[in-house]
């Protein structure tokens, strides 16, 4: 998740100040690389490695000349950070200048069709097919506008790209695709972001384009056109934010903002889909899979052994990665090992990586594009989160289980399950949509000083990830059970004091996990139960029940039926008074 910026000036003034301005408000964006690219009778770039502060020191963007404008801060997707990935990327004849939030499925096949008509690539992005394409079609005779367009039909994935051309001077295209973009505009100028942040000490009044929308900027204009080059009258809005709120979206917290994102992190992963298949035909034959993970990572892997001894019969093991070395002699050249971790950083895994390499084929799935595990691992999986600012991980969990749902389903070469992860990112949404039911329960619930989570099967890595979320940022004691170990110990802390979340989705184990829930009920426990909507008989049990569509069975729940439990804890912590991005004695990335 990249952070976007461009402006015309109506003066001629110089609009560098004023990019290097709006493009640090969207540091948080990502901080891999940043660059401008200004226009003064030519196309003028600089951009550099490394954090805003960091490379301007060294290269000095506000002494950029030029009134019109673009600029980048990057989160690496595809192509490690360096000099050459940064943006903005120019085509060969440094005509084009183009920035771009999102990931391009296709660019792989754009570039080999580019290089046999022959053309050069500077770097290893998706993003710098974009000014090459644009630069084909100006040369066909088409202007800036329409060979932006003719180069977005050619474009698969998501993307939201700001273009320049020395042959237009004064001039910017912007448009979008499952990327966000905003407009806005004030006495001095005319302004395109990626986020509200960048702009809002310009103006408070935006718009943000449609899908298929294109944005025209010029010295004397903003215009917004549709895909047929009719003028839209836009409709702005004012904000009314904060500069503080700004930082954070809007959001009080980045926890809450990043649980809002989960469904965008799961479509951006599902993207990964051809690559993951090359990924298991290069592998080849295996006996034996093991995960090794740590805190919710570790949770994923448990889902991830469920799926795969389920679907394909392939014996799993999960390790914590602290705790390898009693099973590394047992890994050998018929074993994969597979690391999970949302940084590509966590020191145990990397030790047990080293060690693993020596016997067996290894695999990294992590959120980091050119962090040690990508670079260690023979394979790597790399998920779409995007950069996760709160300690406590909730989309990057989510893109983690996206990311093994397809290993899983095409290494079983099972389609049914591969086309319901499909409809995930709309089950999350509609989940999302009853935060101020869940709010309202969490004032129940920070009382508490213990709370059991219970769940059988796939639903057992659940109760293990939100009994972990509430620990964590709330300090309430909490543990997560296999519903069926109940009767053996922790039935005897069970009283009218304990809240017990049961999560209980339809599939096979809907009737035992039943059972459960009767034996914690005749406890007088105070039941909160995550179900299927219009299950009259959980309604019936519960205390409280957080109903769910009713087509997440118990397979796919993983991926749904954690973000209510996600939702629960922030509230429960921001009701304590706790700063739930923050929780005392952790860090986001764990390197000793």
């Amino acid at each position: 998740m990249c952070g976007i910026v461009g402006c015309i000036l109506k003066e001629n003034n110089d609009v560098a100040p004023i990019l290097f301005y709006c493009i640090l408000k969207l540091e948080y964006r990502g901080y891999d690389s940043i660059g401008l690219a200004t226009y003064d009778n030519k196309i003028h770039v600089k951009k550099d490695q490394g954090n805003i502060e960091t490379v301007n020191n060294r290269i000095h963007f506000k002494e950029m000349k030029g009134s019109c404008g673009i600029a980048h801060t990057r989160w690496a997707s595809t192509g490690i950070p360096n000099y050459e990935n940064a943006h903005p990327h120019l085509d060969d004849t440094n005509s084009i200048a183009v920035v771009h939030n999102g990931t391009l499925e296709n660019y792989l096949d754009l570039k080999d069709e580019l290089i046999k008509l022959g053309h050069t690539f500077k770097s290893t992005t998706d993003t710098e097919v974009i000014p090459h394409l644009i630069k084909i079609f100006m040369n066909e005779g088409l202007d800036l506008e329409n060979a932006v367009k003719k180069c977005c039909q050619k474009l698969k994935g998501s993307y939201a790209i700001v273009a320049m051309s020395k042959d237009e001077p004064d001039k910017l295209i912007a448009t979008r695709k499952d990327s966000p973009l905003i407009i806005a505009q004030n006495k001095d100028g005319y302004f395109v972001s990626s986020d509200i942040p960048a702009v809002l000490d310009y103006s408070r009044d935006i718009y943000r384009p449609k899908e298929g929308e294109f944005v025209i900027m010029t010295k004397e204009s903003i215009e917004i056109h549709d895909e047929n080059g009719e003028k839209i009258d836009p409709e702005y809005i004012y904000i009314d934010w904060s500069p503080k709120m700004a930082k954070k979206d809007g959001y009080d917290y980045f926890m809450i903002k990043e649980i809002h994102e989960q469904s965008l992190a799961v479509k951006n992963t599902l993207t990964q889909k051809t690559n993951i298949k090359k990924i298991i035909d290069e592998i080849g034959d295996i006996k034996r899979i093991c995960f090794v993970a740590c805190g919710t990572s570790y949770h994923a892997s448990i889902t991830g052994k469920y799926l795969i001894e389920s679907q394909k019969g392939i014996p799993c093991d999960v390790i914590i990665a602290s705790e390898y070395k009693y099973t590394a002699k047992t890994w050998d050249e018929d074993t994969l090992v597979i690391f999970i971790s949302q940084s590509g950083e966590t020191y145990d895994s990397r030790m047990a990586l080293k060690e693993a390499r020596k016997t067996s084929k290894t695999l990294a799935i992590v959120n980091v594009a050119g962090s040690a595990m990508t670079q260690e691992a023979e394979y790597f999986i790399q998920t779409q989160a995007g950069p996760e600012i709160g300690v406590a991980a909730t989309k990057t969990y989510i893109a983690q289980l996206t990311a093994i749902y397809l290993f899983a389903g095409l290494l079983a070469e099972n389609d049914e399950l591969i086309e319901k992860l499909n409809k995930v990112p709309e089950y999350i949404e509609e989940i999302v949509k009853q935060e101020k039911l869940i709010e309202d329960i969490s004032k129940r619930y920070d009382f508490a000083d213990n709370a059991f989570y219970l769940g059988r099967g796939f639903s057992y890595p659940i109760a293990l990830e939100g009994a972990l979320k509430l620990k964590e940022i709330s300090y309430i004691h909490a543990e997560g059970y296999a519903a069926g170990e109940l009767k053996h110990g922790p039935l005897a802390l069970i009283n009218e004091k304990v809240p017990v979340i049961v999560i209980i989705p339809p599939g096979d184990d809907y009737d035992k996990t039943m059972v459960n829930l009767q034996e914690v009920k005749a406890r007088e426990a105070i039941i909160l139960s995550i179900g299927a909507k219009g299950d009259e008989k959980l309604r019936e049990n519960s205390r409280i029940v957080v109903e769910i569509n009713p087509e997440v069975t118990d397979i796919i729940a993983p991926l749904v039926y954690t973000v209510p439990l996600q939702l629960l804890s922030y509230y429960v912590t921001v009701e304590k008074g706790y700063n739930p991005d923050q929780p005392r004695n952790l860090a986001k990335v764990i390197t000793v």
